[in-house]
């Protein structure tokens, strides 16, 4: 949450010449609707399922630069979606790092709560084991730019098989 996963995504599809996936946008695209309006409008429940469902609806037969938001891995049949489609990294940082980008993003459904520094810590403490496992590579961003994070990410995929 708040790596900056779009930006790098972005940018790898443009290095690495693959078609990109962005499952929020896929998602935000079927309601037509922002993430945002889609939580308080839906709920969380239904943004998961369809978030599920757009990663169903990929193959995997294709090179491509798949994103997620950060709650995918809450559900146990995303990891394995995940896990299928090829190599997962986990972009990563020190929470004071984290927490500092996430400050700036004010439009995070999980966020508008009354403590929402609180809430962050929650959602990681939560999900940190969830990518540490589920993760093929992890990547620290602290103080790198999209460009670094994607030229680090594409060394590090050329070592790593993709899929099962």
């Amino acid at each position: 949450m708040g790596t900056g996963k779009s930006s790098v995504g972005r940018v790898l599809e443009k290095e690495m010449g693959c078609r990109r996936f962005d499952t929020d946008e896929m998602v935000s695209s079927q309601f037509n609707m922002s993430i945002q309006e889609i939580f308080s409008t839906h709920g969380e429940d239904k943004f998961r399922e369809a978030e599920t469902q757009a990663l169903q609806s990929l193959n995997g037969k294709t090179p491509a630069i798949i994103v997620t938001g950060g709650g995918v891995v809450t559900k146990a049949k995303n990891i394995d979606l995940l896990k299928k489609l090829g190599t997962v990294v986990w972009l990563d940082a020190e929470h004071a790092t984290l927490r500092a980008r996430m400050n700036r993003l004010k439009d995070r459904p999980l966020l508008q709560t009354p403590d929402p520094a609180a809430s962050f810590s929650e959602l990681l403490h939560t999900r940190n084991p969830l990518y540490r496992s589920t993760a093929d590579i992890r990547v620290d961003i602290s103080e790198k730019t999209p460009e670094e994070i994607a030229t680090l990410i594409a060394r590090s995929i050329q070592n790593c098989p993709a899929g099962d």
